[in-house]
């Protein structure tokens, strides 16, 4: 069978736009999926690759400094930084749902850069995921890609080790719904698709996109789950691209910047200056009545419930359901021969 969500509006007023910020031209990246801000630079990792490499960007796009790692990855899709100045590159991406373990791999960021290797193990089988994200205490959380929209959220049982595989633990289920924006390669499943992550450079604000827009939440004492399980992201519509994967905060958390896989490859900035108090401001209050997210969030099995949900309950809209279907059939169908791409 299959469910239909359908979608809830995200916004009283008009969204922003986004404005050009740079483009990648240089021909070693073709497949920007991660991306990250700091200071005057930006880093972005290759989807996939035999090579552990993060390209440094200047504000123009072009690249500064390479910085490459000794180990041979299997599909890298995302990447974080966190305050030390260590890179995390998500080792996460899983097309036919078969590998046994995934994999963070932790570059020191200096020249050579020291690597160190990380491999977990789901508690389910075998998930395909395009986003990572890492708070303040360096806990990373694995946020999986689904073409219904469905996707679950897993975090370590405990400290990962080098010399064995950690278990990872799933803490919540992010449920994204159709919203209309354009964008991306597989049409209207592409709004379901999370293809990356990002928290800001103070811990407070977390971003999931799809190929299409990008779900902001706010997390004032930095705790991520937390904030997850509120159900009260803000969505924003993302300028249309082909294959949009990567995102990052700015900074000061301002602003969401976001790449595309392919050359040139134009990156977006997004200002959340407009967006409502409990994503922009540190009061942490919730959003004011008006703007709707089109995500719902429930905790995993024996976690605590959420505090306040987005009445995502309602499924499916029976005179428009036949027509839907056809064209999320049609949609899951692309999506995969996508994946096989890679």
């Amino acid at each position: 069978m299959l469910t239909l969500f359908w979608p809830v509006p995200a916004f009283a007023a008009e969204p922003d736009a986004g404005r050009p910020a740079c483009t990648i031209t240089d021909p070693r990246i073709t497949e920007s999926s991660g991306l990250v801000v700091a200071g005057e630079r930006m880093y972005t990792v290759n989807d996939s690759g035999s090579r552990l490499v993060v390209y440094v960007l200047d504000e123009r796009c072009r690249v500064v400094k390479v910085i490459r790692g000794s180990v041979d990855p299997f599909d890298v899709e995302d990447l974080a930084r966190t305050e030390d100045g260590t890179l995390w590159l998500a080792d996460i991406g899983d097309n036919e749902r078969q590998r046994r373990t995934v994999a963070i791999e932790l570059l020191s960021g200096a020249a050579p850069a020291a690597a160190r290797l990380y491999r977990f193990r789901y508690p389910d089988g075998a998930h395909d995921a395009e986003a990572l994200l890492v708070d303040r205490a360096g806990t990373p959380f694995i946020v999986t890609k689904d073409v219904l929209g469905v996707s679950s959220v897993y975090t370590p049982e405990g400290a990962p080790s080098t010399a064995a595989v950690t278990p990872l633990r799933k803490v919540a289920t992010v449920r994204f719904g159709l919203t209309g924006t354009a964008g991306g390669p597989v049409g209207p499943v592409g709004q379901l698709l999370v293809t990356g992550g990002a928290v800001s450079a103070d811990g407070t604000r977390l971003a999931l996109r799809t190929y299409t827009d990008a779900y902001v939440w706010n997390a004032p004492d930095g705790d991520l789950l937390r904030a997850l399980r509120s159900g009260q992201p803000t969505r924003l519509p993302l300028p249309p691209t082909r294959q949009g994967e990567a995102i990052a905060f700015s900074p000061d958390g301002a602003t969401l910047l976001t790449s595309t896989e392919g050359l040139p490859a134009q990156v977006h900035a997004v200002s959340l200056t407009a967006l409502p108090e409990a994503v922009t401001g540190s009061a942490g209050r919730a959003p004011a009545a008006g703007p709707t997210p089109a995500a719902d969030v429930q905790p995993a099995a024996g976690a605590a419930a959420p505090s306040s949900g987005t009445g995502w309950e309602t499924f499916g809209a029976l005179a428009v359901a036949g027509g839907l279907a056809t064209v999320l059939v049609w949609g899951v169908s692309r999506a995969r021969e996508v994946a096989q791409r890679g």
